[in-house]
């Protein structure tokens, strides 16, 4: 079986044999590339058809993990999560117009506005789950045994560590 990066190797070696063995990063590096563009697809479409945006799902996700009371400061969400704060500020004024969060004032110090989940935010954030994982799932396991998918996470695991993700 051949796919489109076998394809990109082949005209590589075709064009340039002097750098035929010196090709096999792109067996690796170029699927990573193609395959996130894939799931970066797959995880939109999958968000839009719960009438949610990725970005709406990570601070979802965000707030939820970060455990009662369910709540973080708006600069300690863009710690935990994946947004800049460009981003934010929109993000939640639509998050909650859906009634997904709420901001609410600290008691200490009411300069500070928190971000929370609201009741409709964790019903929303726990069925999203359930069905996230259930789609990973089968993403996973139409190629993968479990053992597989370890071994291969442990060696993703590895290349993100030797890049400094941490």
């Amino acid at each position: 079986m051949s796919d489109a990066v076998d394809a990109i190797i082949g005209q590589w070696a075709k064009e340039r044999p002097d750098l035929t063995d010196d090709l096999w990063p792109v067996q690796v590096m170029g699927r990573l590339q193609r395959l996130g563009r894939a799931l970066d697809r797959e995880f939109k479409a999958f968000a839009a058809e719960r009438g949610l945006e990725l970005g709406e799902v990570d601070v979802l996700t965000t707030l939820q993990r970060s455990g009662p009371p369910y709540e973080l400061t708006a600069g300690a969400f863009l710690k935990a999560s994946m947004v800049t704060s460009g981003a934010i500020t929109n993000r939640i004024d639509r998050m909650e117009a859906k009634g997904l969060v709420e901001r609410v004032r600290d008691e200490g110090d009411r300069r500070t506005v928190k971000i929370r989940l609201t009741v409709h935010g964790h019903e929303t954030t726990r069925a999203y789950m359930e069905a996230h994982l259930a789609n990973e799932a089968r993403m996973l396991g139409a190629a993968f045994g479990r053992d597989e998918c370890d071994q291969l996470a442990e060696g993703l695991r590895r290349l993100l560590e030797s890049m400094g993700d941490t």
